[in-house]
C-alpha cells in the first residue's frame, strides 16, 4: 500500500477475535491492514473500544491473533492460523457438494445412456479431477497453517539462532585477526559475552510499549532503578555498573535525574510515571515504540511536555512510533500518516495533512467536527456530524474493501461509495 520507502511493521489481514461464551465472539480487530515506515510516526485514531489498543497488543504479542500476519523486519513475529483452517472446511464443504452434484448428472445419464462404461468412466475422471483440486487447495492451506503456527510460536527462537550464527562467524573473523595470545583471550571473552546476550535476543525486544495508564503499568514494589532495568536484566546483562550508568542515562535524558532512581513510582507526579515508562522503553533501544494513548490520563500542561520528550527521543535516536489516541489535534501534531478505526475495521487511512484537508468517509468527517477549538466565532458556527453507518452505508449487495483513492490516500468503500468519492475529491 506504499512506496518504495522501507518498510519496518507489516500488518497484513490482522484479525484479533475473544470469545464471548455460548458459540459468540466479539471482533475486536477485523481484517486491518497497514505499513508503517522506518523512522515515521504512524497515528491511530478512534473512538474508545474501536479496536486500536487491541490492535498495538497483538503487535507486540501481548494477545495470540485469531488470523492474519504481521511482519516486522520482513520477519513474520505474528500469524493466526484460523483462516488458513477455514479455507480447509470450505474447500473440503465445495467437494462434498460438487461430488453429491456428480452423483445426480451421473444418476440422470445412465437411465438414458446406450454407453454404460463410457457415463461411468467420464463421471470417474470429473470426480478424480474434483479430488485433485480440493486437495491441492487442502495441502496449500495445511502448508500454510503449519507455518502459521510455527512462526507464531518460535519466530524469536529462529532469530536468536541466526543472530548468533552471524555473531559466531564475526568471532571467527576477529580471532583469526589477532596478532598475540593475549589478544586472542580477550577477543574471545569479549565474544563470550556478546554470544551470551545473543542467545537471550527476542526479535519482540526491537518493539517497546508505552502504556496508557503509568502508574497500573509500574510495579509499586519495585524502586525506579528496577523498573528500568528490568527489561537489560532480562536480556543477560549482568555488569550492575553498566546497568546504573545506563539507567542514570536514560533518566536524565527523559527529563528526570539519577538521584530519582532510588525511589518508587508513588513518590512521582503522574507526568513523572509516565517518562519513567517512556525511559523503560527507550532503554532497550528499539525500533518501534508502541504508544498506546500516553498522554491521555494527564494534564493538558502535561501532555505538551510528554508529546515534545517523544518528539525529541524520536529525532536523536530514530525511534519508529506506533502512536495510538483519541486526540485528533494531538494525534495531526505528532503523526506523519494517520489511520481512523471504527468498530475494528480501519476506514481511512492517509497522511495526517490529507486526511484533515480531506477528509472522506462520514466517520473521518464526524471525528473532526468533534474537535473544538479556542475560537467562540467558529465554536457559535461549528456543526456536529453525527455519523450513522446504518444511513451512510448500504453494503448488502456491494461488498466494501479497502480502495487507493489518490496515492496514499485509503478508504473503506464500495464501487459505487468509491464512485462517489472520487467525485466529491475531483479525482479521475
Amino acid at each position: 500500500m506504499e512506496n518504495n520507502e522501507e518498510i519496518l511493521l507489516r500488518v497484513e489481514h490482522l484479525c484479533q477475535y475473544f470469545k464471548m461464551g455460548a458459540g459468540r465472539e466479539l471482533k475486536a480487530v477485523d481484517d486491518v491492514s497497514f505499513n508503517i515506515k522506518k523512522g515515521e510516526v504512524f497515528g491511530l485514531v478512534g473512538e474508545s473500544g474501536c479496536g486500536k489498543t487491541t490492535t498495538g497488543r497483538s503487535i507486540i504479542k501481548l494477545y495470540d491473533i485469531t488470523s492474519g500476519s504481521v511482519y516486522f523486519k520482513d520477519q513474520r513475529i505474528c500469524a493466526g492460523a484460523r483462516s488458513y483452517k477455514i479455507a480447509i472446511k470450505e474447500a473440503q464443504k465445495a467437494y462434498r457438494a460438487e461430488l453429491g452434484e456428480l452423483k445426480k448428472q451421473c444418476a440422470e445419464e445412465l437411465k438414458s445412456a446406450g454407453d454404460r462404461e463410457g457415463t461411468l468412466e467420464k463421471y470417474r475422471k470429473l470426480r478424480e479431477d474434483a479430488a485433485a483440486r480440493c486437495g491441492k487447495i487442502v495441502a496449500e492451506n495445511r502448508k500454510q497453517k503449519a507455518a502459521a503456527i510455527h512462526d507464531q510460536k518460535y519466530c524469536d527462537r529462529d532469530h536468536a539462532q541466526r543472530v548468533v550464527a552471524a555473531l559466531k562467524q564475526e568471532r571467527e573473523e576477529a580471532l583469526a585477526a589477532c596478532k598475540s595470545e593475549e589478544e586472542r583471550k580477550a577477543c574471545a571473552k569479549e565474544y563470550k559475552t556478546k554470544l551470551h546476550i545473543a542467545s537471550r535476543e527476542r526479535i519482540v525486544n526491537r518493539i517497546q510499549m508505552i502504556f496508557q495508564d503509568p502508574i497500573a503499568s509500574l510495579n509499586p514494589r519495585m524502586t525506579v532503578r528496577d523498573i528500568i532495568a528490568e527489561g537489560l536484566i532480562i536480556h543477560g546483562i549482568k555488569d550492575k555498573d553498566y546497568i546504573d550508568q545506563k539507567v542514570y542515562n536514560i533518566l536524565e535524558k527523559v527529563g528526570l535525574v539519577r538521584e530519582h532512581a532510588g525511589r518508587y513510582p508513588h513518590e512521582f507526579s503522574g507526568g513523572q510515571r509516565q517518562r519513567i515508562g517512556i525511559a523503560r522503553a527507550v532503554i532497550m533501544e528499539p525500533d518501534l515504540i508502541i504508544a498506546d494513548e500516553p498522554v491521555s490520563a494527564l494534564d493538558v500542561s502535561i501532555q505538551a511536555q510528554v508529546i515534545n520528550l517523544l518528539n525529541d527521543l524520536r529525532a536523536e535516536l530514530g525511534i519508529t512510533v506506533l502512536f495510538i489516541a483519541h486526540d485528533l489535534s494531538v494525534i495531526k501534531y505528532f503523526s506523519d500518516r494517520i489511520g481512523v478505526m471504527y468498530f475494528g475495521k480501519m476506514v481511512e487511512l492517509a497522511p495526517a495533512d490529507e486526511l484533515f484537508d480531506h477528509p472522506l468517509h462520514p466517520y473521518t468527517k464526524s471525528l473532526l467536527s468533534a474537535i473544538p477549538l479556542p475560537d467562540p466565532m467558529y465554536e457559535k458556527q461549528r456543526k456536529r456530524i453525527v455519523y450513522n453507518p446504518l444511513a451512510e452505508h448500504d453494503y448488502s449487495v456491494d461488498q466494501p474493501s479497502m480502495r487507493e483513492i489518490v496515492p496514499g490516500h485509503f478508504i473503506y468503500c464500495n464501487d459505487a461509495e468509491f464512485a462517489k468519492y472520487k467525485a466529491e475529491l475531483g479525482a479521475e
